[in-house]
């Protein structure tokens, strides 16, 4: 019996930009199906939205896994990110799309936009996380709402951490995802600290078909944030009308709050 070739990459800790960077070519592989989560989440976004022909940042776009949905629908969507490699593959999904998405990369806390831009901000799949200070989270949640015209809302989404705080889980799930011909499988484990609020997760992503696999191995850290702690400092950042939606709700696979 030939056992398969597998190759390992490891990746020392990272921050957000490097973690993304190298991981942009390959993120989609955390689906089962991309372009069906795509189509999905903007059902979802649109539907908390409003109507199409919005101007829309999502200030956290990644390779545009919303953006590229949300723009396909009629919305005006921007998209901005940490990661340039992450903006570029969305720019380049964009053009094979046939959709409009002007990218640009840029941190969240100092985005590159007049007052008064947008007609709503989206900040969702656990992004605002890799913030790990309060300060940092009031300076990122102002500069949005500093770009939302009059009556404009914010769209943010975490993971349910009220919950992950009590059990402290240690892993996800395996996901399994097949394209080009390779299946993929990826899973994470988190290491909590002892304050339990903050845990450093190793993002784990093995590729290949029968004879040859590679995994790559990726570490970063995030801030366990609770709804309670989040509704605080984004009251602090200025939004005093804030509304939290839970997944049989909204659609979405995690909390959602909507600010104004």
């Amino acid at each position: 019996m030939r056992l398969p070739r597998v190759s390992v990459t490891l990746t020392p800790m990272s921050n957000p930009r490097e973690f993304y960077d190298d991981f942009a070519e390959a993120y989609d592989g955390m689906f089962a199906d991309w372009d069906a989560s795509i189509a999905r989440q903007a059902r979802v976004f649109a539907a908390l939205l409003g109507e199409a022909g919005q101007t829309i940042l999502d200030c956290s776009c990644g390779i545009g896994t919303q953006a590229l949905g949300l723009a396909a629908l009629g919305f005006h969507v921007t998209g901005t990110d940490i990661s340039p490699a992450s903006v570029a593959r969305a720019r380049r999904e964009a053009a094979a799309r046939g959709v409009a998405l002007p990218t640009a990369a840029a941190d969240m806390r100092a985005l590159p936009f007049l007052d008064d831009s947008f007609d709503a901000v989206l900040c969702v799949d656990n992004a605002l996380c890799h913030v790990l200070d309060a300060d940092g989270v009031v300076t990122a949640l102002r500069e949005t709402r500093r770009v939302l015209r009059g009556g404009g809302r914010l769209i943010l989404s975490v993971r349910d951490y009220d919950e992950a705080r009590r059990s402290r889980p240690r892993r996800t799930p395996p996901q399994l995802s097949r394209r080009d011909g390779q299946w993929c499988v990826t899973f994470q484990l988190w290491h909590w600290d002892r304050h339990g609020d903050r845990y450093d997760f190793e993002h784990f992503q093995l590729r290949g078909s029968r004879g040859e696999w590679r995994m790559r191995r990726r570490v970063s850290r995030l801030w366990a944030l609770t709804r309670e702690e989040l509704g605080e400092l984004a009251s602090r950042a200025g939004f005093s009308r804030l509304e939290w939606l839970a997944p049989a709700d909204s659609g979405f696979y995690q909390p959602v709050l909507v600010a104004g």
